[in-house]
């Protein structure tokens, strides 16, 4: 009996499977009508439960695939009529029914909106060119060397929304007044991932080749650090004398969340300038990686820039933490997979040698973003388990939430056999991570209980965090005392993840943009042969 019920499985699915459908055309187009009409019959029905919406999102999908596969038979139907008349009933669909701007969502988005046109109006009016604001005093501070870090990281969450007026001013300020000509020690993380990173985006986004000049201005003052004799860059350097080197604190190591995070953005801009030289000092680093790269594909943070050689320290998916590297780290992710007594939480916890330490960080809870991201590229069994370990840990990182009594997270957590989760450190600085992955989620699967979390979670943060002046971090999430800081990627990461939660896939759409890791978006762009063929398209 259960062989029967196996072997009914295996069959189900051979008549499922996308290659069956092109070998059998009539097939093919008789499906697709079939899921036009239970889509028509399902939107027809304005009492839809949960339930219901998820299996809309399913079948747009399911249809969406459909008429991918339609495109390459397409030829095959030419002359008969049918191709036509299929794709016009589709395209009316999946375009005017399918994909609707909800009024609620429309309303949500708004208050996002609202929020940062607050954010941004107290920026304008208390920090105007400086890196960020503290509202409570009302002033501005200069914490990345005085490079207008709000403002840079703000271009493309002001164009997004439509905020033309504020984004022509700041792009003033940046043709006009931005001057990286600084005797600073910058972060080189921080500045790529922000400046580098947020002038590429407005770029994209705009077509102002205002934005490109400034990016190469800003890359070639970075790009002294990677001259290592690994390839690995130091993390600061300055930005007017080139002398890069590592912190102290790190005895002279180079943090591997660092060197293996700026990638995406120095290949873009030799993309977008025709340059390789940038392109060719962030892969190395890949590169170099692949050669001592573990089987478990889990890197401690520290490694010798000199040697290439990591050093003995903790693995963490927290604070400074090609395919087949990817594959080996998700296995490598699965051995630090835990679960709490009594409630089953799924938490990924620490690793230094072979002790483990029942630590999460809320920095590593971009994680099930990442898992949902990267799941597309199996099977239908390992994405399956892919994505429901992205969903177990988004649970666990919205209830970094729920247990305070502000219903901000932590900063960090720690796990104890039938505890659950404790509080670590207990301070909020506005971080993004857990919504990121609420927006990949529902983007994902249109499942509308992430937008109801990350609903929650904006009003947490409107609640506690909103003053007349801007919003500010908590120094405690179990009392709410504020502290004096906006952090730019508010603006950049927590303020725009909310808004595309509320907004239509196609603004933005996963398929023709990119984020990086300050929530920037990239266009992307098809790499030639060669380059596939060497490391894969990375953008």
């Amino acid at each position: 009996m259960g062989k029967k019920s196996s072997s009914s499985s295996v069959n189900g699915w051979r008549y499922r499977h996308p290659r069956n459908y092109l070998k059998n055309t009539k097939l093919l187009v008789l499906t697709i009508v079939s899921l036009v009409a239970i889509t028509c019959l399902v939107l027809d029905r304005y009492t839809l439960t949960r339930e219901h919406q998820v299996e809309v999102s399913r079948l747009n999908q399911e249809l969406t695939n459909l008429l991918n596969q339609l495109d390459n038979v397409k030829n095959r139907l030419k002359g008969s009529g049918v191709d036509i008349q299929i794709r016009a009933k589709t395209r009316e669909v999946t375009e005017k029914e399918v994909v609707k701007d909800d009024p609620l969502d429309i309303e949500r988005r708004e208050k996002v909106k609202d929020a940062m046109l607050h954010a941004w109006t107290c920026y304008e009016k208390y920090a105007w060119g400086q890196d960020e604001l503290q509202p409570e005093t009302k002033n501005g501070v200069n914490s990345f060397g005085g490079l207008g870090a709000t403002l840079i990281d703000s271009l493309d969450t002001l164009f997004i929304m439509d905020l033309h007026e504020q984004f022509q001013r700041a792009r003033e300020w940046v043709a006009n007044s931005l001057d990286f000509n600084q005797d600073y020690e910058a972060s080189v993380f921080e500045t790529t991932i922000r400046v580098l990173g947020g002038l590429l985006s407005a770029y994209d986004l705009s077509g102002d080749k205002i934005f490109l000049e400034k990016a190469r201005d800003i890359a070639d003052r970075l790009l002294p650090a990677w001259n290592t004799p690994s390839g690995i860059p130091y993390n600061r350097i300055n930005l007017v004398h080139g002398n890069a080197h590592n912190p102290r604190w790190t005895r002279g190591s180079s943090i591997l969340a660092d060197s293996g995070t700026e990638q995406l953005e120095f290949i873009a801009l030799s993309q977008r300038t025709g340059d390789p030289k940038y392109q060719q000092k962030a892969e190395n680093v890949i590169k170099e990686l692949h050669k001592t790269f573990p089987v478990d594909g889990l890197l401690p943070i520290y490694i010798n820039p000199h040697t290439g050689v990591t050093s003995h320290s903790t693995i963490t998916f927290g604070a400074m933490g090609d395919r087949e590297m990817w594959e080996a780290s998700m296995r490598g992710l699965q051995s630090l997979v835990r679960r709490t007594t009594p409630s089953s939480f799924a938490y990924l916890c620490e690793k230094t040698g072979n002790s483990h330490t029942d630590k999460m960080d809320e920095l590593a809870c971009f994680v099930p973003g990442m898992l949902v991201l990267g799941s597309s590229g199996y099977g239908p069994v390992e994405a399956a388990k892919y994505l429901s370990l992205a969903e177990e840990l988004a649970w666990t990182c919205y209830n970094f939430y729920l247990s305070t009594p502000t219903k901000l997270a932590g900063e960090n957590y720690f796990f104890r056999a039938g505890q659950d989760m404790s509080l670590g450190t207990s301070w909020n600085i506005l971080r993004p991570e857990t919504v990121e992955s609420l927006f990949y989620l529902w983007r994902f699967t249109g499942n509308k209980t992430y937008q109801e979390w990350g609903w929650n979670i904006f009003q947490a943060f409107e609640r506690n965090s909103r003053l007349e002046t801007g919003y500010v971090g908590l120094k405690d999430v179990t009392t709410g005392v504020r502290d004096n800081m906006m952090q730019s990627f508010f603006l950049a990461e927590t303020l725009k993840y909310l808004y595309l939660l509320f907004s239509p896939p196609s603004l933005i759409s996963l398929d023709e943009w990119v984020f990086n890791t300050e929530a920037h978006p990239l266009r992307i762009v098809t790499r030639n042969l060669h380059e596939k063929k060497s490391l894969g398209r990375l953008i």
